[in-house]
């Protein structure tokens, strides 16, 4: 009898041992270096849509140092099992003119996750009337929200950058002047209109005292400048797609 009773309590111990055990592991707050960032995409395909002339292009740089390309790999990088896709359509000289032309003719779809606009500096380069800026700019706009799936909440516009701070602009204060008076509009009319903007031209105004922030060709953008444009427009194009970093 004696024995059977130490027995019961051997296995009632024995219960309430690993009982005890099991609930505290349960209990355990999971290791945040575990947890894995959900994909909020529909059917895990992200699609983007870059507009725009030689900053978009990325010359002088190889084709995935380009900051649409950049910003594919990060959001990639940051979502698991995403797969994604950047096209680009911009040519080095291109003015809003030439790139109204170009959609004209490039029968896109509407289901773009992301579109970035940067588009201006040849206008101001080519010393074209401002008028035509204004005008075009605001129909590129409408195109660009067009070929969003959900419309003008999936655009980002981009401030032009500065080429002054560059070899080939050596400093030139005309240049940064007509810089500002383009992205001014720009700015302004995105906010008039709800559209999101994103500034990085002081980035580039740092080039003459950071050359590594100048390409080979002494005038645009080099990776590394990329890399900084796409580290402000990333938590932008992430809140878009659906995943608040905050």
């Amino acid at each position: 009898m004696k024995l059977k009773t130490i027995m019961l309590c051997l296995s009632f111990g024995l219960v309430f041992y690993f009982g005890c055990s099991t609930n505290s592991n349960d209990n355990q707050s999971p290791n945040e270096n575990e947890l894995e960032i959900t994909n909020p995409v529909e059917n895990d395909s992200l699609k983007i849509l870059s507009l725009g002339d030689s900053y978009t292009i990325g010359q002088n740089v190889c084709s995935t140092c380009r900051f649409p390309e950049q910003l594919k790999d990060s959001l990639k990088a940051r979502i698991n099992n995403l797969k994604a896709d950047a096209k680009v359509i911009a040519i080095t000289g291109w003015t809003t003119t030439n790139l109204l032309n170009a959609l004209t003719s490039a029968k896109l779809s509407g289901d773009y996750s992301l579109v970035t606009l940067l588009i201006g500096v040849n206008n101001q380069f080519q010393g074209l009337p401002f008028e035509v800026f204004e005008n075009e700019f605001a129909e590129l706009t409408r195109d660009a929200i067009k070929y969003a799936k959900e419309g003008q909440s999936r655009l980002i516009v981009i401030s032009i950058p500065d080429y002054a701070y560059t070899p080939f602009g050596n400093g030139n204060s005309l240049i940064s002047q007509g810089i500002d008076k383009y992205n001014n509009f720009i700015e302004n009319y995105c906010s008039q209109n709800g559209i999101t903007y994103v500034y990085i031209t002081d980035i580039t105004r740092d080039g003459l005292e950071n050359p590594d922030l100048v390409a080979n060709d002494g005038l645009h953008p080099s990776t590394l400048a990329y890399s900084r444009f796409v580290s402000r427009i990333l938590p932008i194009a992430l809140e878009k797609i659906g995943l608040d970093t905050n």
